[in-house]
């Protein structure tokens, strides 16, 4: 029999996994810490983790595990619309972890020749699923600022068949402001052009629902809006996200996803974490208060240039410190600290990193082994 590669799918055999944050394991198993010894501040998610409400959901629900879930999470749609209000749950997809859904639009809608339109620096799946589609990303490199150029990504988007966008980013932590994104929305609904929005960070930023797009679905036919229960739900385990966009937009994507998706345990748990208002108050006020602490902590070291945060992240050029990315990630997993090294992102040199807010003492850990590190 001949190699299984050579028999793989020509959009399959180039395909390189994307590398994330948070893998704690791989870093318990290069430095022969315990998993419980490394403070994982390469991974954007809730710092208080899941409400007890989502964890005791998930309990019970294990009395359900010997028959198939709901394959299309018809509760958890329903419980979705309620928190949004203006929407039903026929505008709601539900996937096995957000990243699924980026897969499944991409694999639903792009055809031989079509073109996607993606800004860099940005998360690496939206370029995976592309090129797993069998067709070929465009990138529009961000400003000096990290910020969108609307008219140079207007210029390049047509004909495009799908824009992908990052609201707030990921890696920058920057939101897009409103007149541009409203621009890109406009503009590629006059070319027939889908707008991917991913909205995964937005619930950690002040006046999210005036910020989100969620209420313009009715106006803009052509957005699907991403959103998941990893980050400020952090039910990151479980992998659960949901998208929402036109009825028709998610009966293709009902259609074209596969059955079973999204397990019993997981349904039960985000319908619970939604339910759950008062942990997600306690977690925004959390992150307010040490967001500002650990900014005025980090903005001490010199050599740092830290940019505007808009989510739970920071994104900082560590160029002056005389390390590289690579180097303070390796030199801080020895203390048992685990960065963002963002080298791996497309649009991004050797030279920056990204780190999340955590908890009062987590953070404190973070500026202790930073300053005794890093040089001014």
């Amino acid at each position: 029999m001949k190699p299984a590669e050579n028999l793989a799918k020509e959009s399959i055999k180039n395909l390189k996994p994307c590398i994330h944050g948070g893998e704690v394991l791989d870093a318990a198993g290069k430095t022969g810490l315990r998993r419980e010894e490394i403070l994982d501040f390469s991974s954007s998610v809730n710092p208080l983790g899941p409400s007890k409400k989502a964890i005791d959901a998930a309990k019970k629900a294990f009395s359900q595990i010997a028959a198939y879930p709901d394959s299309n999470s018809n509760e958890l749609r329903q419980a979705i619309a309620s928190h949004f209000k203006g929407i039903t749950k026929d505008n709601i997809i539900v996937g096995n972890g957000s990243t699924e859904l980026m897969y499944l639009f991409a694999d639903a809608f792009m055809v031989k020749g079509d073109t996607a339109v993606i800004g860099a620096p940005t998360f690496g799946e939206y370029e995976s699923a592309i090129k797993k589609s069998g067709e070929i990303p465009k990138f529009v490199k961000l400003n000096n600022n990290f910020n969108v150029d609307p008219s140079a990504f207007i210029r390049e988007m047509s004909g495009a068949k799908i824009v992908f966008l990052c609201n707030p980013n990921n890696p920058t932590s920057m939101l897009i402001p409103a007149e541009t994104l409203t621009e890109i929305i406009e503009t590629a609904l006059k070319q027939n052009i889908f707008v991917f929005l991913d909205e995964d960070f937005l619930e950690f930023v002040e006046n999210e629902k005036a910020l989100s797009m969620i209420n313009k679905i009715e106006k803009y036919p052509n957005l699907f809006i991403l959103r998941s229960f990893t980050k400020i739900f952090g039910l990151t385990g479980l992998r659960i996200g949901y998208g929402i966009a036109s009825e028709e937009i998610i009966n293709v994507l009902l259609c074209a996803k596969i059955p079973w998706n999204v397990n019993c345990i997981a349904q039960a748990a985000a319908v619970a974490a939604l339910k759950d208002e008062r942990h997600l108050q306690i977690t925004r006020e959390l992150i307010k208060k040490e967001k500002e602490q650990l900014l005025s902590e980090l903005s001490k070291i010199d050599s740092f240039n830290i940019f505007p945060s808009d989510a739970n992240f920071f994104f900082i050029n560590i160029r002056k410190s005389g390390f590289t990315a690579t180097e303070l990630t390796s030199k801080l997993l020895n203390e048992g600290i685990l960065i963002r090294d963002c080298s791996s992102f497309r649009g991004v040199d050797q030279y920056f990193i990204r780190v999340a807010v955590k908890t009062r003492v987590e953070n404190e850990r973070l500026i202790e082994v930073l300053k005794r590190t890093v040089k001014d």
